[in-house]
């Protein structure tokens, strides 16, 4: 029985890492073995039935990607991107919400890349963690989103205000209104700093907590009860930079901007 492409690409591990191997540019029998710690006699095998199937060709000493190969190993990716950001850590993903995201957001959900699952130190579990506070202050772009509040946030996103060259914060009515009624002062200064922007989220579905910077981002899903377990997702790769941008961008796209406290009228 003929095999079939998926059978070529997806039945051998063998093969599906050649061919991502092949991805990154061609490759002699020596790079391969040493690449993928194989050997010569059993890589020979696989090498041979991809050039059957048309999806690498040999090239001199080399052997690369066919135009079909290609095509196949780009389409490939963002599914092994996304297998291997959930078995990384299963129960995370399977116990936040994460169907709150815009739906071309959600299936590029892969794009957060290496990322960092911070969970609380039983310590301190209701201390901003210090891998977010460090990130942020030494970042000078910033874009946030607070869903939640915390009694710290009005006078550390004061002092970002201070230190950052940019600073565009959007507030969920709720946390809007409890820095009104509690930090007034923190809230005028954010209004009134020339770097800074302040909006009020106006949309239906609460958003994720989320902080992106130049060279960081930062968020934080809530649990499918709707609550806050002080389980946070960092990453410091281009793709997920890009990726919290643009769903910074989304939310930006429901909040109304604020230039004194008493501008608007916040319905809760």
């Amino acid at each position: 029985m003929k095999s079939s492409l998926t059978d070529n690409v997806w039945l051998s591990e063998k093969r599906t890492n050649l061919l991502l191997l092949l991805m990154e540019g061609p490759r002699d029998i020596e790079q391969i073995k040493m690449s993928l710690n194989v050997t010569s006699r059993g890589m020979m095998p696989q090498i041979k039935k991809l050039k059957e199937k048309h999806l690498i060709i040999e090239d001199g000493d080399y052997y690369k990607l066919s135009n079909i190969g290609e095509l196949i190993v780009k389409n490939m990716l963002p599914l092994i991107n996304t297998l291997s950001m959930i078995s990384d850590n299963r129960n995370y993903w399977e116990e936040h919400d994460i169907t709150i995201l815009p739906p071309h957001l959600f299936k590029r959900l892969h794009e957060l890349g290496n990322y960092l699952l911070l969970e609380p130190d039983l310590h301190h579990t209701f201390e901003i963690p210090k891998e977010f506070t460090e990130n942020l202050l030494k970042s000078k772009e910033i874009k946030s989103i607070i869903s939640f509040y915390r009694p710290e946030y009005p006078k550390f996103y004061s002092e970002l205000a201070e230190k950052a060259n940019s600073l565009t914060l959007i507030l969920s009515e709720a946390a809007f209104k409890r820095m009104k009624n509690n930090c007034m002062k923190e809230l005028e200064y954010l209004l009134s700093a020339k770097n800074s922007r302040v909006l009020v989220y106006k949309g239906k579905a609460r958003p994720p907590a989320i902080d992106v910077s130049e060279w960081f981002m930062y968020i934080s899903f809530f649990n499918k009860n709707g609550s806050y377990d002080h389980n946070d997702i960092m990453s410091f790769d281009e793709s997920a930079l890009q990726w919290g941008s643009e769903l910074f961008d989304h939310y930006c796209e429901q909040s109304v901007e604020i230039k004194d406290v008493d501008q608007v009228e916040v319905e809760l």
